[in-house]
């Protein structure tokens, strides 16, 4: 039976991707397991049903067009394609919706793309892959997009703190959000994959601002640093998000130990509630 839980980073999980995700893997030397043939890649109506059984609601997912340049090491080849994103979401109403990934290095021609795609309800929230552009939270580049998320009313999603593969991770540093989140106090920024190395820093900014949140892609909770715990215990409560950044995690494993640290009443925050507050065009 359908519950309520949300998955605000979940990349795209057809049997399509399985091969861009090892070529990647390979190619940088990450040791990484990805989630299991039982929990891993799906056709859509195979998704639902994995859903259905672990209480899923929605799972929200990184959607944008494929540069030409874009090989196994670009964050583009694993997010879903437009006409992917709609296919889903027009088939399983309300099970799926996207977050529009940005590509600033596009200028004008790329807010004029996001604008356009912002006019779907579907599209729910904008997606920054952070690391893929060596760019700070607080880069001009990001601001005319973060103008777009304040006029349509959509939060901002960010990988915050190192990069997972071969890319510099200073960028993601959870500081650079500290001008963003003043300049722009009607846009709700999410700082996903906990924030670590950098995890007290992305705390610190959460505790600032009513306006920055963190999430937990790609972290299953036996591997959360203790202060990002903690946080969600406490004063975290309402401004932690569920995210598994599939198929890095996987989802039945991710819940089986989140249920295993005994949240009580902040679980139903954690994995659904505080994110009804900021996607405010989920259904």
């Amino acid at each position: 039976m359908t519950t309520g839980t949300i998955d605000y980073w979940c990349n795209a999980f057809t049997p399509d991707r399985a091969d861009v995700w090892r070529a990647s893997l390979a190619a940088q030397n990450v040791a990484l397991q990805l989630a299991g043939e039982r929990d891993g890649f799906a056709s859509g109506a195979a998704m639902v049903e994995r859903m259905d059984a672990l209480g899923i609601a929605t799972l929200i997912l990184p959607t944008c067009e494929l540069p030409e340049h874009a090989g196994p090491l670009d964050f583009e080849s694993v997010a879903c394609r437009p006409e992917e994103s709609q296919a889903l979401t027009k088939a399983h109403p309300g099970r799926f919706a996207a977050s529009w990934s940005i590509d600033p290095r596009e200028g004008m021609t790329g807010v004029e793309r996001t604008r356009r795609a912002l006019d779907a309800q579907s599209m729910v929230a904008l997606h920054i892959h952070t690391h893929s552009f060596d760019l700070r939270f607080d880069a001009p580049e990001f601001y005319p997009y973060y103008a777009l998320a304040a006029e349509a009313g959509v939060p901002v999603m960010m990988q915050a703190g190192t990069s997972g593969g071969l890319m510099p991770s200073e960028c993601g540093a959870p500081i650079g959000i500290d001008r963003p989140a003043i300049y722009f106090p009607n846009v709700d920024f999410i700082l996903s994959h906990t924030g670590w190395p950098w995890v007290d820093e992305a705390i610190s900014m959460a505790l600032k601002f009513p306006n920055v949140f963190l999430g937990s892609a790609t972290y299953p909770p036996r591997r959360w640093p203790e202060a990002f715990a903690a946080f969600v215990r406490g004063p975290g409560r309402n401004k932690t998000l569920y995210g598994s950044g599939f198929p890095v995690t996987s989802h039945s494993e991710a819940l089986k130990q989140l249920r295993d640290l005994e949240l009580g009443k902040t679980e139903a925050r954690f994995l659904g509630e505080n994110a009804r507050t900021i996607f405010r065009r989920l259904a």
